[in-house]
């Protein structure tokens, strides 16, 4: 029966029968009333029925399966009770977690996260010991059933999550043989953005009585806030966030981290190098985490660390800019993070870190939001370096202003010129030496990103230095960092150790290196199969970290060990390059992406 928003939705999580251990880990982590679809979805999984929801990515519909699964599992049973399909490693990675949080009170429950790139050692140790819940993508899965590694016949739960991205990515064929080689007495809950007519003949086929859950996101950004990103990879997400205080013209800021810890270690980093920051977290006492958003009201603090539980309700007139750390990984925690800032006809800044990988979590938010965020360069030297005169003269004119303490040191001050016969200029400039301290006011062009100058000229800054950063990065490194986009990116061929002898198809290939490598198909050129290797046309300017990942990329069950080559293959002999994908051609089982 179809549900939307308009449906009764209960105040409370306790309305649902939601076991009460469950219930217990989701106050605390912050949660109050369930979302539409959790409201739908939670009772009639736990009734035993089948489900298929049509839900965009920041519904919160991982909560929606997670908890009525976590209800009714059975602790005693070693082997997988709950098995999760996901398209991607890092959708994989973020379901895990959420059933790790949801059970917090449920002690001996395991979770395993199976994906690409992980090595089987891992996850072979974790099977042997047992598990309950595992979240895999498909072609990882594939992998251990055909090895005979991965035991399902118990299995009582089978979730297919953004069901839609995992055919576009060319897993159709995987998950339906996961599908029928399941036991068929197992509940199935079927998640997608949109419902193609091959996902309704999979629900067809696999689902029955499903019961059809339809929602909308809330998903709309103020109009009176400015929504940029900058591409950057997480080594240099520190350094980043330092030149961006230092330009920026901000009152009250919040930054959002994905974790507890994360918000801790930042708030150090930051408060180390001169600004006044706190985190705030789950963790944090109530009376503690009011006191510390009064200071940020009263202007005592400027810049506020927190995760989003923690922010949630958080009103601050002073807060103009929201820097996403780690970007959210739905839409929904967007819109609630970036509307922290611009409120009641406010201006505000939104600006968000992605990391190559995160990438298709920005287009999510963007085709969400129906808003593009528009790409920041990291400020120059050039930038750092303005900024810095600016509030250094911005300092002496206030000073000059204090009229009382300049006159207590102008005797001082002409004393030293006449005994020493020094220009007076002379004397400013070594003062302006003794305030500065060691830190070098201004950087060279070429310079590192260094420390933000001694507090005196600092915007927001109140506290001591600590230790400087463990690997600066300048401003070479960091654009070198940056990928091109669009069309227009410069390519470079690759060679691939996998070919026609392996039997793969430019639909395996692309699958596998997108995931693993953060690229999207635009990043793709020509794709030249040959008999046991393939070249394949690629960014130039991949990073480092996509070049490893890459490297580490496994197709057919066989590392590609890409490698760049100098010059364009040339035409294979056996015939033109394979690269369209044909839906006519024969999908036998052992071709599929690897994810």
């Amino acid at each position: 029966m179809p549900s939307d928003e308009s449906s009764d939705t209960p105040t409370t999580f306790d309305d649902l029968g939601i076991d009460k251990r469950v219930l217990k880990a989701l106050k605390d982590v912050g949660y109050e009333s369930p979302s539409p679809i959790q409201a739908a979805t939670i009772p009639a999984l736990l009734d035993g029925r089948h489900v298929v929801g049509l839900a965009q990515t920041g519904t919160g519909k991982t909560a929606a399966f997670a908890i009525p699964i976590l209800s009714q599992i059975d602790l005693k049973q070693k082997t997988p009770q709950a098995l999760v399909l996901a398209p991607t490693r890092e959708l994989a990675l973020q379901v895990a977690e959420a059933f790790e949080r949801y059970a917090a009170h449920l002690p001996g429950l395991h979770v395993l996260p199976v994906y690409g790139g992980q090595g089987y050692g891992q996850q072979l140790s974790a099977l042997r010991r047992g598990v309950h819940v595992i979240v895999g993508t498909p072609g990882r899965i594939m992998d251990h059933l055909e090895k005979g590694t991965l035991d399902l016949s118990e299995l009582r739960f089978l979730v297919l999550d953004e069901a839609d991205e995992m055919l576009k990515m060319g897993f159709a064929e995987d998950v339906e043989t996961i599908l029928a080689d399941t036991p068929a007495d197992k509940h199935v809950a079927l998640f997608s953005a949109t419902m193609p007519a091959q996902i309704k003949r999979i629900a067809k086929k696999y689902l029955t009585d499903a019961a059809e859950i339809t929602v909308k996101s809330k998903t709309t950004t103020s109009a009176n806030t400015t929504q940029r990103y900058l591409l950057v990879s997480y080594p240099q997400k520190v350094d980043a966030l330092t030149r961006i205080l230092e330009v920026e013209n901000f009152e009250g800021m919040i930054v959002f981290a994905r974790t507890k810890n994360e918000t801790e270690t930042l708030a150090e980093k930051l408060r180390a190098r001169g600004y006044s920051a706190i985190a705030i977290n789950g963790d944090i006492a109530q009376n503690v985490r009011e006191r510390t958003v009064n200071q940020l009201r009263d202007g005592k603090l400027d810049i506020l660390v927190a995760t989003d539980v923690a922010a949630r309700g958080l009103d601050v007139e002073r807060i103009s800019h929201v820097v996403n750390y780690d970007i959210p990984t739905d839409a929904e925690s967007y819109v609630h993070r970036i509307g922290r800032t611009g409120r009641a006809g406010r201006t505000g800044d939104a600006i968000s870190f992605v990391t190559p990988r995160e990438r298709y979590l920005l287009k999510i938010i963007e085709k969400a939001t129906r808003q593009p965020l528009t790409q920041m360069q990291l400020p120059s030297a050039e930038d750092v370096n303005t900024t810095r005169l600016a509030r250094f003269d911005d300092a002496i004119t206030e000073a000059l202003q204090q009229t009382d303490r300049i006159e207590g040191f102008r005797d001082i001050i002409k004393h030293y010129v006449n005994e020493y016969d020094v220009p007076e200029v002379d004397v400013a400039a070594a003062l302006a030496v003794v305030a500065q301290g060691d830190t070098p006011l201004l950087l060279n062009s070429d310079a590192p990103v260094a420390e933000p100058p001694k507090q005196v000229f600092q915007k927001g800054a109140r506290s001591d230095r600590g230790d400087r950063p463990s690997r600066p990065t300048s401003d070479r490194e960091f654009r070198q960092s940056r990928p091109s986009r669009g069309s227009s990116v410069p390519l470079a061929s690759y060679r691939i150790a996998v070919g026609k002898r392996h039997r793969v198809e430019p639909r395996q290939i692309v699958g596998a290196l997108a995931n693993e490598g953060g690229l999207e198909r635009a990043d793709f050129g020509k794709i030249d199969i040959r008999g046991d290797h393939s070249y394949v046309e690629l960014p130039a300017s991949l990073t480092s970290e996509q070049h490893a990942a890459l490297e580490r990329t496994r197709i057919s069950g066989k590392l590609i060990e890409l490698r760049r080559e100098d010059a364009a293959p040339r035409a294979d002999r056996s015939g033109p390059p394979r690269r369209d994908f044909d839906k006519r051609d024969k999908k036998p089982r052992h071709k599929r992406p690897r994810d």
